[in-house]
């Protein structure tokens, strides 16, 4: 199918499986990784230069407390939110789930299980929308970069991609938000294939939702850290955070944390625009 026709499709069962959404408003968003136990900024691998090899470390040091997530879900019901978003694999290539794609993983590494079925798990017990993120850019994966360069190094990319993206559609009943993010190095959504990816992700789960960073102009828009409307008759949801990380960064000055009523204002707008606001929290490393 080409962009166009998969776009014409979606759109005629758009309305139905937004229903929820337009409805719901206020969301959490929540990133933690191996980065949380650095504490300086998810970003924190690429902007200090930390080689894999001495990042992957961080892979067996992490071990957080017994099912963390029931606690952030019991927050979001009482905050009033109507659905969560995890990071089931941010930049850093470490995956939170047990995926039979690369060992990089919490159930073969310091985790020792399944941190992204814990957190399904809560969402469920307290009757929230679960929205799966998925980072597109890999900074580990060995052909995360030479895909741009090199066709079997694409191949290879595409394939753990596409693979990654199966089994969170397929491993955890019905989950209701699919968020790309940073689609690089790849420049197009043919390169990316990014038509048959979501395509995969809606024949597994047909009422998905799936945002618009795999460079396709699909559900809905997802303006950062600004809430503003993203025009008449388009969807939109703003991703904000309280002092401008999103991973665990508990040194961040005063002067970057957003006041209670900043908070209340992003959301007025954001109902107001006709959006949704997606509320970041960055979790301690034990959770």
């Amino acid at each position: 199918m080409n962009k166009e026709a998969y776009l014409e499709q979606i759109a005629a069962t758009r309305d139905e499986r937004m229903r929820w959404w337009r409805e719901a408003r206020f969301g959490m968003f929540v990133h933690w990784g191996l980065y949380s136990q650095l504490g300086r900024h998810e970003w924190v691998m690429n902007r200090e230069r930390i080689p894999v090899a001495e990042y992957e470390k961080l892979a067996d040091t992490w071990h957080p407390k017994e099912r963390p997530a029931r606690e952030w879900a019991r927050l979001a019901k009482q905050a009033g939110m109507k659905y969560i978003v995890m990071t089931t694999k941010h930049h850093e290539g470490f995956c939170l789930w047990d995926t039979q794609q690369t060992d990089y993983n919490a159930v073969k590494r310091g985790p020792q299980r399944d941190l992204v079925r814990e957190y399904v798990e809560a969402c469920r017990e307290f009757d929230l929308k679960i929205g799966f993120y998925y980072s597109l850019m890999d900074w580990h994966h060995p052909d995360g970069a030479a895909c741009a360069q090199d066709e079997a190094a694409r191949r290879r990319f595409l394939d753990f991609t596409q693979g990654c993206v199966r089994e969170l559609m397929t491993n955890y009943g019905k989950i209701d938000i699919l968020w790309y993010d940073v689609s690089w190095p790849l420049q197009s959504p043919e390169l990316w294939e990014s038509v048959q990816m979501s395509s995969m992700a809606r024949a597994l789960q047909p009422h998905i939702i799936i945002n618009n960073r795999a460079q396709l102009d699909e559900d809905f828009g997802t303006p950062e850290e600004h809430v503003t409307a993203e025009g008449p008759g388009r969807d939109w949801e703003a991703c904000m955070t309280f002092n401008g990380s999103w991973g665990y960064m508990p040194y961040a000055p005063a002067e970057d944390w957003r006041r209670p009523r900043e908070v209340l204002e992003m959301l007025r707008t954001a109902a107001a625009g006709q959006g949704n606001l997606l509320l970041n929290i960055g979790p301690a490393p034990d959770g």
